[in-house]
């Protein structure tokens, strides 16, 4: 249906190339002309000013979500106002013993208009949201909304 395209670029700027010496700061830059430098994680010797691929994820994750609830809000006319969330990814090891992130959990709160949903239609709205979100569609990891 679409295709999306991320130009990754990264140039070394140490005078030595071992794991603990080479610079991990890279720039994103996507088809619109939006930059994004990033790093990896402080874990990994990334630069933490710099976002990270987990924390992208996660994000990413979030985001997705967030999109597909407030469509499914608008295609059946509940008035979102605000919409917030926290979103936490773990790094662990998976079933085949290697770092993955296996599991995320999203914190959505809204504030909506007037016709605030009670709370059996927010659950399906959200579950909603998860099965129809492309991301979570595309990824093993574990999700789950809590709000």
């Amino acid at each position: 249906m679409s295709k999306h395209l991320a130009h990754i670029q990264w140039h070394r700027s140490s005078t030595k190339f071992d794991y603990s010496s080479y610079n991990r700061d890279h720039e994103w830059i996507f088809e619109g002309g939006s930059r994004v430098t990033a790093s990896a994680a402080p874990a990994f010797l990334g630069n933490s000013a710099f976002i990270n691929p987990e924390e992208a994820f996660v994000a990413t994750l979030s985001s997705c979500h967030m999109l597909t609830f407030l469509a499914l809000c608008a295609k059946t006319q509940i008035t979102v106002n605000s919409y917030t969330d926290t979103a936490i990814a773990y790094l662990e090891k998976n079933k085949a013993g290697v770092l993955a992130i296996t599991r995320a959990e999203l914190h959505p709160q809204c504030e909506f208009g007037s016709d605030r949903p009670d709370r059996k239609t927010l659950a399906r709205l959200h579950e909603r949201a998860h099965h129809e979100c492309f991301i979570a569609n595309s990824v093993l990891t574990n999700i789950s909304v809590v709000f």
